[in-house]
């Protein structure tokens, strides 16, 4: 099974979109006779500086000869990536088989977790006799190799059907009957996910970009993807790809202590709420926490809106698991874990007589009432209500990361409070 794989064909003002071109790929290799047995999607590390836009590669696993994979991916690259964004580095890599051998399969979870040297990446691609071709710097070959290690990397992948807008009608504003999303939407939840934003009343499945998609169907299984695709009504569908992807998965997080985390990188750590939540200009949320002596801020940003709530309802003490990339020394929460909560509040005492509450006696003397004269030693610690219960709390849909993994599909150690 031969894998053509590539990455970094669009642009962030140009449009395009990486998944077109391997959709490209695909369909002039079946008009050549192969057969196409699939198309990965894989996200790569969110925290790189230098993406395009979502920091997608994509692989085609084909039965045609490796030598027509490149020609064709040479093809394609050469007709559709914005290479005129100095910011587009396409590359390609083309492989004769699907099972990688474990250096390649290394590599791509690294790409996941980690910045990578183009040159180091086409070293690996040579010593295992892989073709490689790349346009500009290259870069592009970086997450191209990473695709052709990623089957034998991962095991877990979920779906997303894609729908392509006909070329004439790029850049124009999108037709998509919204109340057609929510329905199919709500028929195929929690199964398909992430395709619209209940709360906020938003069609998170249609982009917003110059590129190609009309709208990308997210969900756990290939039957479920499509039927919700195909039951939207919109303008004319072009095309349409599926794909297998680590949307959805969190491969991109690492366990680590926070001593260790470092920026341009996501992690998933245990800590505790070392601090009062502080709203910033803008609308932005900080939480200092802290484990092992060191303190990090967590931050939920303005777009991440009824989450900002669920961070602004811890408190000192609290103790949580938290998710995020971590960036200029801010961990960006993608989602957390309430591990335990501090339920009580030290306060001054209440006099037992009278129900006033006491006055200090002095330094280092305790409290007394005026009225009664009635005396406590010190400050006494009362229940608190909080508004969070223990378990998982996410952003929403609307701000979700596409490699982050929705509650919704479940195997977590806590119970969920998932987002619609």
């Amino acid at each position: 099974m031969t894998v053509v794989a590539l990455d970094d064909t669009d642009s962030r003002e140009r449009g395009m979109c990486t998944t077109y071109a391997a959709h490209l790929v695909a369909e002039r290799l079946r008009e050549r006779g192969a057969t196409v047995e699939r198309v990965l999607l894989v996200r790569l590390n969110p925290a790189v500086e230098y993406k395009t836009r979502g920091n997608a590669a994509l692989a085609v696993h084909t039965d045609a000869d490796p030598a027509v994979g490149l020609a064709v991916a040479e093809e394609v690259v050469a007709d559709a990536a914005e290479t005129d964004d100095p910011r587009t580095n396409p590359g390609v890599v083309v492989a004769p088989e699907a099972d990688a051998p474990d250096p390649i399969a290394e590599f791509a979870e690294r790409a996941l977790r980690e910045h990578l040297d183009p040159g180091d990446a086409r070293s690996l691609a040579t010593a295992h006799g892989y073709e490689t071709a790349q346009w500009e710097n290259g870069r592009g070959v970086v997450g191209a190799l990473a695709a052709v290690g990623a089957w034998t990397a991962f095991a877990d992948w979920t779906y997303e059907r894609i729908d392509y807008r006909a070329p004439d009608r790029w850049g124009t504003a999108r037709d998509v009957d919204a109340d057609s999303v929510f329905a199919a939407a709500d028929a195929a939840y929690p199964a398909a996910w992430d395709t619209v934003d209940r709360e906020a009343g938003e069609l998170v499945c249609v982009p917003h970009t110059p590129g190609p998609i009309l709208y990308g169907i997210r969900g756990d299984d290939a039957d479920t993807v499509t039927e919700v695709a195909d039951a939207i009504d919109s303008e004319r569908v072009h095309a349409s790809e599926l794909f297998v992807t680590n949307q959805g998965t969190d491969a991109h997080l690492r366990e680590a202590d926070l001593a260790d985390v470092e920026d341009g990188r996501a992690y998933r750590v245990d800590a505790t709420v070392a601090g009062e939540p502080e709203t910033h200009r803008g609308g932005h949320v900080f939480v200092p926490v802290e484990a092992g002596g060191v303190r990090v801020e967590c931050a939920a940003f303005e777009p991440t809106k009824r989450f900002r709530d669920r961070v602004r309802a811890l408190r000192p003490g609290d103790r949580l698991t938290v998710c995020g990339e971590v960036g200029d020394g801010t961990l960006k929460l993608e989602k957390f874990a309430v591990r335990g909560l501090n339920e009580v509040e030290s306060v001054t005492p209440t006099c037992p007589d009278c129900g006033a509450s006491m006055e200090s006696a002095g330094a280092n003397q305790g409290y007394r009432c005026r009225d009664c004269g009635t005396t406590a030693p010190g400050r006494v610690e009362r229940a608190v209500d909080r508004e969070l219960e223990q378990g998982w709390y996410e952003v929403p849909p609307r701000a979700r990361r596409h490699v982050a993994k929705p509650l919704i599909r479940g195997g977590w150690d806590a119970a969920i409070h998932p987002e619609r």
